[in-house]
């Protein structure tokens, strides 16, 4: 089974990848390597998923904001790779980001969205190593933000 029919039997909708809104590339592909710029916790709706883990959301809330922040990077890999997944190798890392409050210390449990979809998405080729960083404030306000480094063929 290739990826896009993974993600069809996975009931997944990948959000549609959006320019940057900076002075950067969403991605850049150097050799066999194809960085990924930070994905943004927005919902289905094309909403931000505003606000501060410990405060405003749960380490459940923030979960799922992970899921969207890697259903972006997806996005933004199809993009660049002209809708063919199947040029990436593996997934070697994602680096996470919580928008969290001093005393919150589950950003693993947040970023494990973001990993846990990457892996059912790529399978075995999803398997990564990962950060997960507590922040005082991310871009925009949002709860979450994830970039990621794959491998390609």
């Amino acid at each position: 089974m290739n990826i896009d029919e993974k993600i069809n039997q996975l009931n997944i909708v990948l959000p549609k990848a959006t320019p940057p809104v900076g002075s950067y590339v969403a991605a850049k592909e150097i050799g066999k390597l194809l960085y990924i710029s930070g994905q943004i916790s927005i919902d289905s709706d094309g909403n931000l998923i505003k606000g501060k883990l410990g405060k405003e959301f749960t380490t459940e809330q923030g979960y799922e904001a992970a899921i969207r922040c890697a259903l972006s990077i997806v996005s933004q890999a199809k993009k660049h790779l002209s809708d063919d997944l199947s040029k990436i190798k593996t997934c070697i890392k994602l680096t996470g980001f919580v928008n969290s409050t001093d005393d919150f210390i589950e950003q693993p449990k947040v970023i494990n969205g973001a990993s846990d979809t990457i892996a059912k998405i790529f399978g075995d080729i999803g398997i990564h190593t990962r950060a997960a960083i507590s922040a005082n404030s991310l871009p925009l306000g949002v709860a979450v933000e994830v970039d990621a480094i794959f491998e390609l063929k």
